[in-house]
């Protein structure tokens, strides 16, 4: 009964993943959202706007002050002054403005690249718009990780594979940075690889920033595609309040681009949700407009992020697992067949497996990347462990898989 373009999509693998987490009482380190509140400024503007009578349908493209407090933001990152009522628009998170972008953006047949592994939700709404994706593969650094620990950020691409990926059917290239799952966070040389392929072949790159603010290596900065010489009149760029001030429930995305391309956006946003829910615009826009509590806040989210990276990558290393650590974004790709002592069970052939198994096994829920992959067999080997989470999560789910390991070793 399913339609043909999204019948080999399924459930996605993050409902499947919480759904056993949640049978078998495991710790959820598979889907990437905090086991903490935001800041207490944003709930408590939330509250206000509930009260306040603030709980009718907004304007279709976003509260008038909400854009005009993500236009000023916009200025003070960038230095550029834009429209906020012709550059702006506010969805309901950013997998919303991926959809409404592809929408509006794609025609049936038109090519789309997507970097692999990639967030489920890019290849699904190619496909609902009729593109034809073309993948260029981000590479695990050669060789195991030293110490089960490999250098920050060290997933990399072919320059020549992205060269080959464009063509006079080229529509637009999508780009994730930082990267979710890897934790790449792109540099200026590659990032202005990709703004020239786009001049020379009329493309528009579509930017997916909603990490944007958490980095930990201060030898790589975010870097906003936009920024770049000739890249703002071609740059659609996406984001969203979830990640940045750990309010994924919240659902407030947006997208910032020309006003063409804002307008192609909305041609599709108005038939999807219409508008984003009320009040909790109206709190964003509060909320954001605190620009010293917003950075502290940021700065402190950075921080304790950084501590629980450490924390896991260092355990999981210590466990026997090869750890990519991520130099952005908030997961772990964890490698666990190739070092010695590995601990892949005899009878579990690859990362789906292995993570299906894991909730009952080990009482932790982990991600298998394969599925972000249109070569499967490139993620395999691999599990993703989200990081957002308060200490005692970590320390209770490092404390499980250590039972788990030792268990599996007395077994060998």
């Amino acid at each position: 009964m399913i339609a043909q373009r999204l019948s080999p999509f399924g459930t996605t693998i993050f409902t499947e993943m919480t759904l056993l987490a949640n049978k078998h009482g495991a710790v959820n380190l598979a889907q990437g959202f905090p086991d903490f509140d935001g800041p207490s400024f944003f709930l408590d503007a939330a509250a206000e706007a509930l009260q306040g009578g603030q709980n009718q349908y907004a304007r279709m493209f976003g509260l008038p002050a909400l854009n005009r407090a993500l236009a000023d933001r916009w200025q003070r990152a960038t230095g550029a002054e834009i429209d906020p009522d012709a550059q702006v628009t506010v969805t309901s998170g950013c997998t919303e403005a991926i959809a409404a972008a592809m929408l509006g953006l794609v025609n049936p047949g038109d090519e789309v690249i997507l970097f692999e592994p990639f967030y489920d939700s890019y290849r699904a709404s190619v496909a609902m718009a009729g593109g034809v994706p073309r993948f260029v593969t981000l590479r695990e650094p050669t060789g195991a990780p030293r110490d089960g620990l490999a250098a920050p950020g060290a997933f990399w691409f072919d320059p020549d594979e992205l060269r080959r990926a464009f063509s006079d059917r080229t529509r637009l290239i999508l780009i994730n940075t930082p990267h979710n799952p890897t934790g790449k966070v792109f540099t200026r040389e590659e990032l202005t690889l990709v703004a020239d392929l786009c001049t020379r072949n009329n493309a528009i790159a579509l930017t997916d920033e909603v990490y944007e603010h958490l980095t930990y290596e201060p030898d790589q900065p975010h870097i906003r595609m936009a920024t770049l010489p000739g890249m703002a009149e071609r740059t659609l760029t996406l984001s969203s309040l979830g990640k940045t001030f750990s309010l994924t429930g919240w659902k407030i995305g947006w997208a910032i681009g020309t006003p063409d391309l804002t307008r192609a956006v909305r041609a599709a946003h108005q038939f999807l949700t219409f508008a984003t829910a009320t009040p909790l615009q109206a709190a964003a826009a509060s909320a954001l407009a605190r620009t010293d509590d917003c950075d502290h806040a940021i700065g402190s989210l950075v921080a304790d992020l950084k501590a629980a990276r450490g924390l896991l990558a260092g355990a999981l290393a210590r466990l026997g697992f090869g750890v990519h650590i991520p130099a952005g974004a908030y997961f772990i790709l964890a490698d666990f067949t190739r070092r010695p002592g590995a601990l892949r069970p005899d009878n579990v052939p690859d990362d789906a497996a292995f993570c299906r198994s894991l909730p009952a096994a080990a009482g932790v829920a982990a991600v298998p990347p394969s599925v972000f992959y249109q070569n499967r067999g490139l993620g395999a080997g691999l599990v993703r462990f989200a990081f957002c989470k308060r200490p005692a999560t970590l320390h209770e789910a490092v404390r499980r898989l250590g039972v788990w390991a030792t268990d599996r070793r007395a077994d060998q």
